[in-house]
């Protein structure tokens, strides 16, 4: 393993906004001073900006979805840590729309308590303010956890869902409840056989033998409870699938929307063949899968892993998500 290539660990976020928005200047904006991306182009229909945001470390989520028929504005944090929350708070002011802003909050104790903090703010300037909390690890699915499921892969599929939703013109409380119905449909499941590179040391965040694989493991390097003996990519992407319907409670007859989700280093060649697989599976289940996406889309640095997400998804939230979105990272 080796470093990162980078100026330092305290200037890499900085430095790659600021190619991102370089890259990208077609299509956002980055606030320097406060740190966020917003999007140059959204629909004239919105009445709600989109807000969304965490730490960095998992491009393309967040930054990558800000622009026309996605987020209005996305706060990334130092990596693997919360965005502040006076970034919040300021790029919430600078999209809010005439019925407010609509935080898309993945579940961690400290995005809960930023985003938190700058919707009170919001609302003591008389802007509207609610949120959308993203619970979909299934692997974080415990009574002994307190803070409940982390919020993982299924976030792009909220985020483009509700996205679309917004363009048609609905106001927060609407889409506040499309987004919680959303987030109730979705589910994820991670596993890695190799963890991610720490950026201050170079050295990977966990060691597992070369035999084994953790089951259930998070995007900033959380270990799953128990590790696994290394399996055919057939036989594991089974399991995960059973997990995953079992949790949703889904039969014969379902129509879902899959995420398989890279989590920084696994090739295309991988992830393709778990996608087959995948959809093999739900296909002798009767399940009807309406859409695919593969690639890396929620990453965990270099992480040796993937995520499967599935959100179920009915003639409505196919439409919306057939709607059309230009981002830096969108693909369809």
């Amino acid at each position: 393993m080796a470093l990162y290539f980078g100026n330092s660990s305290d200037s890499l976020v900085i430095d790659a906004l600021a190619g991102f928005a370089r890259a990208h200047a077609d299509l956002v904006a980055h606030d320097v001073e406060h740190g966020f991306i917003r999007a140059l182009h959204t629909s004239p229909a919105r009445r709600v900006g989109l807000v969304s945001g965490g730490g960095s470390g998992h491009e393309p989520l967040h930054t990558g979805f800000v622009g026309l028929g996605m987020l209005d504005a996305a706060c990334p944090g130092r990596i693997f840590a919360s965005p502040h929350n006076r970034q919040v708070f300021m790029a919430s002011r600078a999209v809010a729309r005439e019925d407010g802003v609509l935080h898309l909050v993945k579940n961690y104790t400290g995005d809960r308590i930023n985003f938190g903090i700058a919707a009170e703010r919001l609302v003591h300037e008389g802007i509207a303010c609610t949120r959308v909390l993203i619970d979909d690890d299934l692997a974080s699915e415990s009574e002994e956890i307190a803070a409940g499921r982390r919020g993982t892969g299924a976030t792009v599929l909220v985020e483009k869902v509700l996205g679309a939703a917004a363009d048609t013109g609905l106001g927060l409380r609407d889409l506040a409840d499309l987004g919680t119905d959303l987030v109730s449909r979705c589910r994820s499941l991670a596993v890695a056989s190799a963890s991610h590179t720490a950026p201050t040391t170079g050295l990977p965040a966990f060691e597992l033998p070369i035999d084994r694989m953790e089951y259930g493991v998070g995007i900033h390097g959380e270990r799953a409870d128990h590790t696994v003996p290394r399996q055919p990519v057939r036989e594991l992407v089974g399991n995960m699938a059973s997990a995953l319907e079992k949790s949703l409670g889904l039969g014969k007859g379902a129509s879902v929307i899959l995420l398989v989700n890279g989590l920084g280093s696994l090739t295309r060649l991988e992830l393709y063949a778990v996608l087959a697989d995948a959809a093999r599976v739900l296909d002798a289940r009767g399940i009807t899968t309406e859409r695919v996406l593969v690639g890396d889309f929620v990453t965990a640095l270099d992480m040796r892993g993937f995520s499967l997400s599935v959100m179920v998804a009915d003639a409505e939230t196919v439409k919306l998500f057939d709607a059309p979105a230009r981002t830096a990272a969108w693909p369809r």
